[in-house]
């Protein structure tokens, strides 16, 4: 049987009618309701909506009506421009036409103008235009300023303008507030009284030529009028815009007066500015009482910074210019204690931020030299040993030409603000009943109190020496005593976090302060140790002191990790940092008794070597310890600058090189270390060969490597034979490097054609049998030598043939070569893939 149509065009035509029946069911559904309502209401007859349109059934569905322009916009728009052009219309009638009207036809003009303008928008708003009667009334305030101007042009042409304005604008902001009141219905006249409420005082102190103080008064009394406006106003506009004008009036009255009472050079002179600026906290205050939170916060902030301010410019004018900044700090912790009076919460915690930031403010005034007493000690390294400097602590730091005497007030700075946190810190609890409801800081704050805490206290007692000018030697002592000090805080802490007891009734926070007092005696540790490199007495006394502390220190939270019940990996990493720096000032001990011996360098380099041996004995005594790999590591680092000191002496570093391999043969002793410490050291003992055969004048090294080779590759062979699964590694890769590496540096050196010729040789026989056999080992040792060699071979013509050709061929070809490489990147990554997989493959 044949189908007219298709089965599948049928079921989509059959489809589509479904669909064209359930949209007409839903359109006769909707017009039933519609007339049911219609018939149950009571009233003057419903205008009936559109029938719905009988759309055919396989019609695509109509399309949304575009939405049209909103009624209310276009109107506030042709509003906006009506009025605009009107103001613009009597604003030019008032400046050009004036001149051409007698009086009566002036004052008839404008009087008809504004009251009509006044009057219309009562009548506007009682029918309901509510936006026409906002354009209007904008209209009737520009006529307002108008009719003042005129006013003054007309009745006293001879009286000062800036005095005028301030009554005129003094009487409009009255009139507008008035109208505003009158017309409840209208928005702008309120906000434009407000704004007009700005000038009268300033203009009257512009117009006396009043100094900056009475221009401060001034502005401070209209702040104070606006703040009365924006607690006590009803609309949100009028409170808007008085908050604006109180921020801009209030803060430019507080900047001249806070710059009045630091320019004042007497007690006398700072009241009056004093006086001011506890206005602006009266101010302040008054409005952060009945104002939102944020604003509160805000209003606390501002009036606590102002009171310190008033109180400490009368005091500070009193005393030297070096201890200004500790008034303040004085006057900043004082106002803690208005926290307890009853301003209420947000209030009390702006109060607190504003101490906060007048104490933060002293200790960065206390930085500077804190800086210069840390960074002073790096210019020791380039005058090692040369003598105790003579010009005492500040000599020493090569800082005697900084102004001291406006610094000298920094430590008692530092030390008062440690002081104060760290009291904080102990009788946390306390403090936080004592403050009330205005402060509830999170639990996380404690530790980082007692961190700063901390780190002020060490900043300032570093500081104190330079402050103090002592003796050099007085300067190493404190800071030896400080670090010795610091370490047993962050030990102590670091212990009480492993074990958990609770010291004193200090548990929380002690890790981050314990931390903290770890980062400050590590870099106090760092200064003294580069102060102590003026004298040779005190870098052995400040290095032998410091060996001893970091041992001391691991040990201690060594036995914290062994008898607490949760060692963590704090505890373990501040351990292992305490281990490797012992071992670094006792490379610094074996480096100075050498240089007190009078030894040269590449001599006193096997010295250095004591203590990567006495690493190695130690590792071995430690065996699974978790400090035992810190430990020979930083050993086997402190190696590395005894080859550094043989390296201008060949003989020499073949002896520090032999001795390093034979300390590395020895760690290879412990099963845990050789897989590392044996290649390591038949690394060592092959470089400790060349350099020594090289130092004897040995131009052909395979006449000694070569039967060294021969029996590695035979002892090789028969490991392979035993043990098949061995790696070619181990098996042939000592044996051909013993004689690959040197061969190819000779190779290098050898100007004649033999030597590279018969290396190539042997690389390409072995590169073929490590292809052969699938021997990792022959194939790449033997490949990377044939590689280096041909390269050596090629590379006089390549520099020929690169010179003879134009410079843009060489950028050429290598943007070919990246095009190449880039169009083919798959296929390159596969091949590599697929060549280390090959790779992986052999033994």
């Amino acid at each position: 049987m044949e189908h007219l149509p298709p089965p599948a065009e049928e079921l989509a035509l059959l489809d589509r009618e479904l669909a064209g029946l359930d949209l007409r069911r839903s359109q006769l559904l909707h017009r039933r309701a519609w007339l049911l309502n219609a018939l149950r209401t009571p009233g003057p007859p419903i205008t009936a909506p559109p029938a719905p349109a009988f759309a055919a059934p396989y019609a695509a569905p109509a399309r949304p009506a575009a939405a049209g322009v909103r009624t209310g916009s276009a109107q506030n728009v042709l509003l906006t421009l009506g009025g605009l052009l009107l103001t613009v219309a009597a604003i030019a009638f008032t400046l050009v036409s004036w001149g051409q009207m007698g009086i009566s036809g002036r004052t008839a003009v404008l009087a008809t103008m504004t009251l009509a303008a006044l009057a219309a928008p009562a009548a506007l708003l009682r029918r309901g235009l509510a936006s026409t009667a906002e354009a209007l009334a904008a209209l009737a305030s520009v006529l307002t300023v108008l009719d003042a101007f005129a006013l003054h042009e007309l009745a006293a042409p001879g009286t000062g303008a800036l005095g005028f304005a301030a009554t005129a604008s003094a009487v409009l902001s009255v009139l507008w507030a008035a109208y505003g009141l009158l017309l409840g219905g209208l928005r702008l006249p309120l906000p434009a009284s407000v704004l007009c409420a700005q000038l009268p005082l300033l203009l009257w102190a512009c117009a006396e030529r009043a100094d900056a103080l009475v221009f401060s008064a001034a502005l401070l009394a209209t702040a104070a009028l606006d703040c009365a406006i924006a607690v006590r106003g009803k609309r949100v506009a009028v409170r808007v815009t008085a908050c604006a004008a109180l921020c801009a009036t209030g803060g430019a009255g507080l900047l001249i007066a806070l710059g009045r009472s630091l320019a004042a050079d007497a007690p006398s002179g700072a009241v009056p500015s004093g006086a001011l600026l506890l206005a602006v906290a009266a101010i302040a205050l008054s409005g952060a009482r009945r104002a939102p939170a944020a604003a509160a916060v805000a209003g606390g902030l501002v009036a606590g910074l102002a009171a310190v301010a008033a109180v400490a410019s009368v005091v500070a004018a009193g005393v030297p210019g070096g201890w200004v900044v500790p008034v303040y700090l004085l006057c900043g912790g004082a106002l803690l204690a208005a926290v307890r009076a009853p301003l209420g919460r947000p209030a009390g915690r702006g109060l607190a931020w504003a101490s906060g930031a007048v104490t933060a403010a002293s200790v960065l005034f206390s930085l500077p030299p804190v800086a210069v007493s840390l960074v002073g000690p790096v210019s020791r390294l380039g005058r090692v040993w040369t003598d105790a400097p003579r010009d005492g602590a500040r000599g020493a730091l090569g800082a005697t030409g900084l102004p001291w005497t406006e610094l000298g007030a920094a430590p008692v700075i530092l030390l008062v603000v440690a002081g104060a946190l760290a009291a904080a810190y102990r009788w946390w609890e306390a403090a936080l009943r004592w403050a009330g409801p205005a402060l509830s800081p999170g639990p996380s704050v404690r530790g980082a109190v007692g961190a700063v805490a901390a780190v002020l206290g060490w900043a300032g007692i570093t500081v104190l020496p330079a402050a103090l000018d002592v003796s050099y030697a007085a300067t190493v002592a404190v800071q030896l005593v400080l670090a010795v000090g610091v370490f047993a805080v962050a030990v102590g802490g670091l212990r009480q976090s492993t074990t958990g007891v609770s010291v004193g009734g200090l548990r929380h926070g002690t890790t981050g302060v314990a931390l903290t007092a770890s980062v400050c005696g590590a870099v106090g540790a760092v200064d003294v140790a580069l102060l102590s490199l003026a004298s040779e007495a005190a870098t052995y006394t400040v290095f032998g002191a410091l060996l001893l502390l970091c041992a001391a220190a691991a040990v201690a939270l060594d036995a914290s990790v062994a008898g607490g019940p949760r060692p963590g990996r704090v505890v373990r990493a501040a351990q292992a940092v305490a281990a490797c720096a012992a071992v670094g000032c006792a490379v610094v001990l074996t480096v100075a008794c050498g240089a007190s011996l009078g030894l040269a360098a590449h001599r006193a380099a096997p010295l250095v070597l004591a203590v990567p041996a006495l690493t190695v004995l130690l590792g071995a005594r430690l065996k699974a310890h978790a400090v035992a790999l810190p430990v020979e590591l930083a050993g086997g680092a402190a190696a590395v600058p005894a080859i550094g000191m043989a390296a201008g002496d060949l003989p020499f570093l073949a002896l520090v090189l032999s001795l390093c391999a034979v300390q590395a043969a020895g760690t290879a002793l412990r099963p845990e270390r050789r897989p590392v410490a044996g290649y390591l050291a038949t690394a060592l003992f092959l470089a400790a060969a060349w350099v020594r055969l090289s130092a004897s004048g040995v131009s052909s090294p395979e006449a000694y490597t070569l039967p060294v080779t021969v029996a590695a590759l035979v002892i090789g062979t028969l490991r392979r034979r035993r043990d098949p699964a061995a790696s070619s590694w181990t098996a042939y890769g000592a044996g051909l490097a013993a004689t690959l590496v040197p061969s190819l540096f000779a190779a290098w050196a050898d100007p004649h054609w033999l030597r590279p010729l018969l290396l190539g040789a042997a690389a390409l026989v072995t590169t073929l049998a490590g292809a052969r056999w699938r021997l990792q080992a022959l194939l790449v040792l033997g490949g990377a030598a044939l590689a280096l060699d041909a390269v050596h071979e090629l590379a006089p013509y390549v520099v020929q043939v690169v010179g003879a050709l134009p410079r843009w061929v060489a950028p050429a070809l290598a943007g070919v070569v990246l095009l190449a490489v880039g169009a083919t990147y798959e296929k390159r990554l596969r091949d590599a893939r697929r060549l280390r997989s090959v790779l992986g493959r052999m033994r």
